[in-house]
């Protein structure tokens, strides 16, 4: 048991040693911000995303770095996972992306802003965020034609845009048809005349055009086009 004069000392001597801890501790983290937060690529197009992000209040839906509201989808790796097309895309028209779904409101963001947006989104994905937000687990589940198909090295394409709408394998979205088994079912010339102008094969469909260059075309169309029966 201690004695009055050693429990003062273990107090005074226990209490000076976390106080020194924890000014070493905030002295190494007020290092550690500007690395890890890559302060450095921080230009004046993120600065001006980061006002529209709160101008817009984006925070009110979305949510980045673990704060603001869950209605709408996290976008903190939103520039990793979708790419710039894909923001700009969505920037541009939710709508016409998500169509019938989407409840994104259509901000008519000029061509520089959606830049300043996408640049924000850029600064933010790079930063290091000691594993956060952690990586999706994606289920795999059967099919509708019972089978399941891996594909293996996919287009960044199809891994940023097509996914968003179509699925393989149960992995993906249901706006549009499922394409597991489409190389069986359209030759290559028309998946490439699809891809290009979809509402020139099928007017009126709600699949929008996404400007794709023509080497993602090609990639797509080719990847496309070994999803058939026998794939394993």
């Amino acid at each position: 048991m201690l004695t009055k004069s050693a429990a003062s000392k273990f107090f005074w001597f226990g209490t000076l040693g976390c106080g020194i801890a924890f000014v070493l501790l905030t002295l190494d983290t007020l290092k550690q911000v500007p690395i890890q937060t890559k302060s450095q690529n921080l230009d004046k197009s993120a600065i001006a995303g980061k006002h529209l992000w709160e101008k817009n209040n984006c925070m009110g839906c979305h949510t980045i770095l673990g704060e603001g509201a869950y209605y709408a989808p996290e976008l903190t790796k939103v520039y990793e996972r979708r790419g710039e097309r894909f923001i700009k895309s969505m920037l541009t028209d939710p709508e016409a992306m998500y169509p019938g779904e989407r409840k994104m409101v259509k901000y008519n963001f000029t061509e520089q802003e959606k830049n300043d947006l996408v640049a924000f989104f850029k600064w933010i994905g790079e930063m290091d965020l000691n594993g956060f937000p952690p990586k999706p687990v994606l289920g795999r589940v059967s099919s509708a034609q019972g089978k399941i198909v891996t594909a293996l090295n996919k287009p960044q394409t199809w891994n940023q845009l097509c996914i968003n709408c179509h699925s393989i394998g149960g992995e993906g979205g249901n706006v549009g048809p499922a394409l597991d088994l489409v190389g069986d079912k359209f030759t290559r010339e028309y998946l490439v005349n699809w891809v290009k102008d979809p509402s020139k094969i099928k007017p009126g469909t709600q699949m929008p055009n996404l400007e794709l260059s023509d080497q993602e075309i090609n990639e797509i169309v080719a990847f496309l086009s070994q999803l058939k029966g026998d794939s394993k």
